[in-house]
């Protein structure tokens, strides 16, 4: 053993300032842990089984069914003409702007899925992006598939992490999206940890997107998932050359969730590491309005179906009021007693609680100028109000309640603690193909069956098959 001495050590004449200098030195030869970091760690750890790819094939059919009738709108059409205005002639189509385009398509009928815990629908997000790499990199069914799970994994834990204030400002798919799809273009491009911790830290600095646009019905909701998929496809394709991002863009004192998340929880990010991919717990929305209007107007069809096997038909002059019991997300979003537009519309209680009361079908013509003409009555009739047992649920059950008071006095009351669609209250598989076959014949798809097909057996290791001529 060394004999003790009192001399002073070289450390000692290292000024302190120096010092930290050389720690932050010496740091960035070591991986940082982060959130993020870990994040990618447990994502490439899950398991994935046959059964978990079947359902990443559905909600791809889902998806991009949404990207193939977005066309078939006004935005649809002002995005069309927008990328087609520069003609790339031989050139290879860029990929961001590909991916944007597919992004927002995908977001406009407000039929995309969308995943309760998070609020982000992440189907717009994750599969447009992940397609444009996959055919530009030839990947085949079963990878593509798989990227799609982590895709969906990042973006809706962060989005479980951001806290519901967020969401009162933020649109969390548009915040939360540039995660998932620089999680999914990560897998597909290969790159290591080190790598898709950069590509995820430079998507989330791009995180953005507020819900100011409800004030006027702009067309600013498609362009947020159109952002995404492209930032998430842009930062990946940019760390796959060396190109550094911030390890800790969530949880770092100028980070993500200091800069737009007063309550955010980011313990959430990793919580459950073993529960199931996310993208099995994902709702898929049978109605094309709001996710936030599903379960009242669930309720409101069976209110509707019981008048009608009395053989009396339900009709506004009947009805006294309707009083509509939700969480307080709803209201935020979607009170709007009288829409002017066929995406108020969509955004409006009064508005699909009507229509669910007076109409067999509350589809794409459900919102359209004669039909609002026609709801108007009964939509001011229709009275939203906090239920507690729904907001102390909310986000991890969207329920409600609809009471429907006659003006002969009598009352009728439905309730949903799930929206149709949710896990607990799932498609089926056929009726996720009808589901897919009506959004193909209003993009005017000829060969939809074939299409629908060629989807599905991505789970088989089936190649991708081509869009329709535009996209």
């Amino acid at each position: 053993m060394a004999p003790k001495t009192d001399l002073p050590r070289t450390s000692d004449f290292v000024p302190e300032s120096a010092k930290k200098t050389f720690m932050r030195v010496h740091d960035l030869t070591r991986p940082e842990p982060s959130l993020t970091r870990s994040l990618v760690s447990l994502i490439r750890s899950k398991p994935v089984t046959e059964a978990d790819l079947s359902s990443a094939a559905l909600f791809v059919l889902d998806a991009i069914a949404n990207t193939c009738a977005g066309q078939n709108s006004d935005p649809g059409r002002a995005l069309l003409a927008w990328s087609g205005a520069e003609g790339t002639g031989n050139m290879q189509p860029d990929t961001g702007k590909r991916a944007f385009l597919l992004g927002a398509l995908t977001h406009i009928l407000e039929t995309d899925d969308l995943h309760r815990g998070s609020v982000v629908h992440p189907g717009c997000v994750v599969v447009p992006p992940a397609w444009v790499l996959a055919v530009k990199h030839g990947v085949s069914g079963r990878a593509f598939l798989t990227s799609v799970l982590h895709g969906f994994e990042a973006t809706t834990r962060i989005g479980m992490a951001v806290g519901p204030e967020h969401y009162r400002i933020w649109h969390n798919t548009a915040t939360c999206g540039p995660f998932g799809s620089a999680m999914a273009a990560a897998d597909l491009l290969s790159l290591d940890d080190e790598q898709a911790t950069h590509a995820l830290g430079n998507a989330g600095s791009q995180a953005s997107g507020l819900w100011e646009f409800l004030e006027t019905g702009a067309m600013t909701k498609h362009l947020h998932a159109g952002h995404a998929a492209e930032a998430g496809v842009r930062a990946a394709e940019l760390a796959k050359h060396g190109f550094t991002g911030p390890p800790k863009i969530l949880e770092g004192k100028k980070g993500f969730f200091k800069a737009a998340c007063p309550d955010a929880d980011p313990s959430a990010v990793l919580a459950d590491a073993d529960a199931p991919w996310q993208l099995t717990t994902t709702s898929i929305k049978p109605w094309p309005s709001c996710r936030h209007t599903h379960p009242a107007i669930d309720a409101a069809q069976t209110i509707r179906a019981a008048f009608k096997e009395k053989g009396q038909p339900l009709t506004d002059d009947l009805i006294e009021a309707v009083d509509v019991g939700v969480y307080q997300a709803s209201i935020d979003v979607c009170d709007r007693v009288r829409p002017m537009t066929e995406y108020e519309a969509k955004f409006s209680l009064h508005h699909t609680v009507a229509a669910g009361l007076l109409f067999d079908q509350v589809d794409f013509a459900a919102f359209g100028e004669s039909a609002r003409a026609r709801l108007q009555s009964l939509g001011a009739k229709v009275r939203p109000y906090v239920e507690e047992r729904y907001a102390s649920a909310y986000p991890r059950a969207w329920g409600s309640s609809v009471t429907l008071t006659l003006k002969s006095g009598e009352t009728i009351s439905e309730t949903r603690s799930h929206a149709k669609g949710d896990p607990e209250a799932a498609l089926s598989r056929e009726e996720m193909i009808g589901k897919a076959t009506m959004l193909l014949n209003h993009a005017q798809i000829e060969e939809s069956t074939r299409f629908i097909d060629a989807v599905l057996a991505l789970a088989d290791d089936g190649q991708l098959p081509a869009l329709p001529d535009g996209l």
